[in-house]
């Protein structure tokens, strides 16, 4: 089995160590022969790299070179693997995202709604130049990109780079919801074979089999409806902003119940609770800055006092192990069915063919084979075009910088509806992103 060179993009991410235990993990599906942490910010990648540096010694020591750098050539040539986790702008920028629309009574959340479109415009440029300079230096490479919003993102990339079959837009949310699914049934998430449609943050679960083809989703909705549902993932099992969205799915499949709802569908369906339960001066990425990114520094500062990991708080959670599975099942070819992000092409029969959809695909080393969906119920449907058209609005409010079309994208948006409101907050967010927008006229 060939051993790969692995990427990390955004090595000062608090997501960082997880992926290397999740790598630790999973070294015998995906063995390493080097990993490299590239970010920009030297500052916060070198605390979790001199982390790694020791975690690697003492669990990974077949692995044959670690490095980190901040310089993009050195970082990227000759990759196998890259994978992409930036956030342009950093946590700073994300208060600004999820205030801002607080503060006119519409969801404030990081993916959704305005905050969603402010991050996904700020993300686009960079994404566009990181896959450039990878081509430049790896022009082979596998692109796995969980870079957020992902629907934007992917809306974005394959505009620009629709001939590259080698990068994959990738979610891992549908796993941290099929691990509370797991627990439920009694099973491990590797046994689950999930049916699921729809967009990036905005799709249905309609069947959960086990590997034997049983159908176990009656079984699923019965427990939920019954007994509740609360996440089980071990980076988001003891977050009590989660419990609360896991709490909602509840609510969600009372009120519609032909399919198993992903999470984030709460901001879209619920969107005046979701508001009402929001403090507009103490948002979730303030939440985020006083909660997991004080515990992962605050790990990697003791790891490195004590030169071991003895002792230390170190889990594997899916967010990783889903990305090097899905890693590996490109690489060698395993065939594997994972949810993934694919331009439609009929796949969902009664949707345009060019739009970025989140499907089950099996992978093999050729790329993903997306699993037919055939056509879906209208009330989904219709969900889902007003969704679809202010994600493509929004890029191309970007690309052809176009304020009257940022506007319109942000009208049609669920979390906000009203025009006038949408007006003011887009207004807001230009002048909070001047230094990351083009210029919208």
């Amino acid at each position: 089995m060939k051993k790969q060179d692995l990427v990390i993009v955004g090595g000062g991410s608090t997501y960082t160590i997880g992926m290397v235990m999740s790598l630790i993990a999973e070294k015998g599906n995906f063995p390493l022969k080097s990993l490299t942490f590239y970010d920009i910010d030297s500052k916060r990648q070198e605390k979790n790299a001199k982390a790694t540096e020791i975690i690697l010694k003492e669990k990974y020591s077949e692995i044959e070179e670690f490095t980190y750098t901040t310089d993009k050539e050195e970082a990227l040539k000759g990759a196998d693997f890259v994978f992409v986790q930036i956030r342009t702008g950093g946590l700073e920028m994300r208060v600004k995202d999820e205030e801002i629309p607080l503060s006119y009574g519409a969801v404030g959340q990081e993916t959704c709604g305005p905050g969603g479109m402010a991050y996904g415009m700020r993300s686009i440029g960079d994404m566009i130049e990181l896959i450039n300079d990878i081509r430049r230096y790896s022009p082979d490479a596998w692109i796995l990109n969980y870079t957020n919003p992902a629907a934007i993102v992917a809306e974005a990339l394959n505009r620009v780079f629709s001939d590259d079959k080698k990068i994959l837009n990738i979610c891992d949310m549908p796993a941290a919801i099929m691990v509370s699914y797991a627990d439920i049934l009694g099973k491990e998430i590797w046994d689950l074979v999930p049916e699921y449609f729809g967009l990036n943050h905005f799709g249905w679960f309609s069947k959960i089999r086990d590997r034997d083809g049983n159908d176990l989703t009656d079984q699923l909705k019965s427990h939920i409806l019954n007994k509740g549902f609360v996440p089980e993932d071990s980076e988001i099992a003891d977050d009590p902003s989660w419990q609360k969205t896991f709490k909602q799915v509840q609510i969600m499949l009372k009120d519609f119940p032909d399919y198993l709802p992903n999470t984030y569908l709460q901001y879209y369906l619920y969107p005046d609770n979701m508001v009402k339960k929001e403090d507009p001066k103490y948002t979730r990425a303030s939440q985020v800055m006083d909660g997991r990114e004080k515990r992962v520094f605050k790990l990697a500062d003791e790891i490195i006092g004590a030169q071991t990991t003895e002792g230390a708080d170190l889990e594997v959670d899916i967010h990783g192990r889903y990305m090097v599975r899905v890693a590996a099942s490109l690489a060698y070819n395993v065939g594997d069915i994972y949810i993934v992000i694919v331009e439609n092409n009929g796949i969902i029969s009664n949707l345009a063919d060019d739009a970025m959809v989140e499907v089950p695909a099996v992978l093999t080393n050729d790329g993903p084979k997306p699993l037919a969906v055939g056509k879906i119920p209208t009330f989904q449907k219709g969900l889902i075009e007003g969704q679809l058209a202010y994600e493509k609005l929004v890029v191309d409010a970007y690309f052809e910088q176009d304020y009257n079309k940022a506007l319109q994208a942000l009208t049609l948006n669920r979390t906000v509806v009203n025009a006038p409101v949408a007006r003011e907050i887009l207004d807001e967010l230009i002048v909070a992103n001047k230094e990351y927008w083009p210029k919208l006229n």
